[in-house]
């Protein structure tokens, strides 16, 4: 018997209705998180969606309709975030390692711009001077985060100026007479040390009275979510109150009024994520059961690539003795998504659900071994939708060419 709902709907309704492998979002959910969020300050703050952790344009536009802004690294994600409804003016484009002329689509689309290396910023400086603002991305030299793949702040990464490299900042802000709009530093992902928030607001504060036309400070994103119910979470309440308190007292030790911004993703989107999957083979093994699934690495790589855990549970029997089972993909790769879990008997046929597969899942997915990806389904305020059509063999060749030899 099937026990999983979201908002009351069932996984099986749900599996009827739009096949599996499937991907649900509870948007209600991440209502609640965007309000958790602005909640947890003393103090306004302008937060901005990364786009790239979940690019749906209903899902945007469910953001937008709640006053979130959009954060976004490439000119695609700004189209996006324009088609979805963003206005232009609220969305920051923070690009790595592009080519100038998708700065200049940017500009031209009307977005807020930020830079992180100096080679992009004195082609701006020579392009726009002082008629455009401009934001910095800075290389903080701290280490954070969960894994060292999705840490960004430390003096190894590619991301960021580093704040080393402030004298030829500073030179070419001269040179160029460039409006600094804003200063930004994220770190990374999954960080559960209010502390190194903290040091960051240091260094940034520390920096913003050398730039007369500071309109913001951008803490980025990087909050911790749970993955099992044991894990340390980031103390919102203890970042919220810091960050605040720290903010009202440079704006009043220095008469400005600078905004704070942050820009979520994960936090946003993790936990009203849903991957629905059907148990295809139980196949046991002298050493292992596993159970193979309907969906693998091309659809949620997280687990392969980051050793990333997710909660996996089987819908279509919630209690019972449990069994120990490895729960694996159909790619021609090791694609486990759980190795030894304990689940009640699972059968051919039950409905697998992959928890927290909000963040990263869908936007990260392929074609690999030309299989399509799956649909994409949005729950708001009780109604299910089809907010993506899964793939067919059309759009898996609709881009390539067929010589005749």
């Amino acid at each position: 018997m099937n026990h999983f709902n979201i908002q009351g709907i069932g996984a099986d309704d749900l599996a009827k209705e739009f096949g599996t492998p499937l991907y649900v979002y509870d948007g209600n959910k991440i209502i609640t998180q965007l309000e958790k969020l602005r909640q947890a300050f003393q103090v306004k703050v302008n937060i901005k969606f990364a786009v790239k952790a979940l690019t749906n344009i209903s899902v945007l536009s469910l953001l937008k309709k709640n006053g979130a802004g959009a954060d976004v690294v490439s000119i695609q994600e700004a189209r996006l975030a324009v088609l979805a409804g963003f206005n232009p003016k609220d969305i920051m484009f923070t690009p790595n390692n592009v080519d100038f002329d998708e700065i200049r689509e940017a500009v031209a689309l009307g977005t807020e711009i930020t830079l992180d290396n100096l080679s992009s910023l004195e082609k701006f400086g020579q392009a726009y001077g002082f008629t455009q603002p401009v934001a910095l991305r800075l290389n903080p030299h701290i280490m954070a985060g969960g894994n060292l793949k999705i840490s960004t702040g430390h003096k190894q990464s590619k991301f960021g100026i580093s704040i080393q490299q402030m004298p030829e900042i500073l030179s070419m802000v001269e040179k160029y007479n460039l409006q600094i709009s804003g200063l930004h530093i994220h770190t990374g992902s999954e960080i559960k040390d209010v502390g190194v928030f903290m040091q960051m607001a240091e260094i940034l504060f520390g920096l913003a009275d050398q730039f007369a036309h500071l309109k913001f400070l951008d803490f980025g994103g990087g909050y911790k979510v749970a993955y099992k119910s044991s894990d340390q979470v980031t103390d919102l309440e203890a970042l919220g109150k810091s960050l605040s308190q720290a903010l009202l007292d440079y704006n009043q030790r220095s008469g400005r009024n600078i905004e704070l911004r942050l820009e979520p993703g994960k936090f946003l989107v993790s936990e009203a994520g849903y991957l629905i999957t059907t148990a295809t083979v139980v196949k046991e093994t002298p050493s292992a059961t596993f159970i193979g699934v309907n969906s693998g690495l091309n659809h949620l790589i997280r687990p392969m690539m980051y050793d990333a855990y997710h909660e996996i549970i089987n819908a279509s029997n919630a209690s019972g003795s449990l069994f120990t089972y490895t729960i694996a993909g159909n790619i021609c790769e090791t694609d486990n998504f759980g190795v030894d879990r304990q689940l009640p008997k699972v059968h051919e046929g039950d409905l697998i659900i992959i928890l927290n597969a909000g963040a990263y899942g869908f936007t990260m997915a392929s074609n690999y071994n030309s299989r399509f990806k799956p649909a994409e389904v949005l729950i708001y305020n009780g109604k299910a939708k089809l907010i993506r059509s899964r793939d067919n063999f059309d759009d898996l060749v609709k881009n390539q060419i067929l010589l005749d030899f």
